[in-house]
């Protein structure tokens, strides 16, 4: 696949942020973190960067809290997203040896057993930890190819940057849109699908809706369509951060790729809200809490499972 901004590449004036941005991911990322601190004070007490949001999401998530606690969990996600800013600008000067030593997949078993009985898997995973670190490791690490789903950014300097250090270790991207017409064109060739499936559908006749932290949440059902459609096994990815710049990814299997499956009750998508309830429970300031994660509400019409 070729980056939705190939053939037109961002105006002129971009130039000058992206010899910035090189010279900054020269940078030994000890240093970055450095900066990261600089950002996370900016963020969290200057630009008070969507607080609105971050605080709204965080009481509604854990009203059990206080709201000393809301605001103590605030300053440490900033603090996290801050160093997940810094982490996403390293990759693009990062070494497969040190992507490979900085982030393990203690049961890689898990997919590699689906992979080489013969069959390309579904990853499923979310706005938790590092995302941006998962396509780019997993291509180094699982002995299979990684392909994964995107969609295009509007501003198109950005869409080029991200797509650059997406794709550099050798995984491939393919656009939401396209995601169907790509798998049954490559039906036949093993890969690993990677989607990240925490995101916020508006249209009510592709999402599902379910509970997760306290809250009617609704999810896209790709991942049902696509598992029933290929017989996919599907596999969820838990990010786990170990420290600082080190991460673990869990793998947790959701379907087989051979037993029955309705698209239409959902399973999987239930099944992946269930793990990610439990995760975001595990390390609440590691989720991505300045997301308008519900910002649509549930239709009279539609059914909350």
């Amino acid at each position: 696949m070729s980056s939705s901004t190939a053939s037109s590449p961002y105006p002129w004036y971009f130039r000058p942020l992206d010899w910035g941005l090189r010279g900054l991911a020269a940078l030994p990322l000890f240093v970055l973190y450095g900066l990261a601190e600089v950002l996370y004070f900016l963020m969290a007490y200057v630009l008070r960067y969507r607080q609105r949001v971050v605080l709204k999401n965080l009481r509604n998530s854990f009203p059990e809290k206080s709201a000393a606690e809301h605001r103590q969990l605030a300053r440490r996600f900033y603090r996290h997203f801050a160093q997940l800013m810094v982490e996403i600008l390293w990759l693009r000067q990062a070494t497969p040896a040190q992507l490979k030593r900085r982030v393990e997949y203690p049961n890689k078993h898990v997919l590699i057993d689906h992979v080489e009985a013969g069959r390309s898997v579904l990853a499923l995973g979310s706005h938790a930890g590092n995302w941006e670190w998962i396509l780019t490791s997993g291509q180094l690490q699982l002995d299979v190819p990684a392909v994964g789903v995107y969609q295009p950014l509007n501003n198109g300097f950005f869409d080029e940057f991200m797509y650059k250090l997406r794709t550099r270790t050798g995984a491939e991207l393919v656009t939401m849109r396209e995601t169907i017409r790509y798998m049954a064109a490559t039906r036949n060739r093993q890969k690993v699908l990677s989607m990240l499936s925490d995101q916020s559908p508006s249209n009510p006749t592709n999402r599902y809706w379910t509970h997760l932290l306290h809250q009617d949440t609704a999810f896209y059902t790709g991942a049902d369509r696509l598992a029933s459609h290929f017989q996919l096994p599907v596999v969820y990815v838990s990010i786990q951060r170990v420290r600082r710049g080190y991460y673990r990814i869990v793998l947790e299997e959701l379907f087989d790729g051979q037993s029955a499956l309705d698209p239409n009750q959902h399973q999987i998508t239930e099944a992946f809200a269930r793990a990610l309830e439990r995760d975001i429970q595990a390390a609440p300031a590691d989720y991505l809490w300045s997301h308008r994660r519900w910002k649509h509400k549930r239709e009279a019409t539609e059914r909350v499972h």
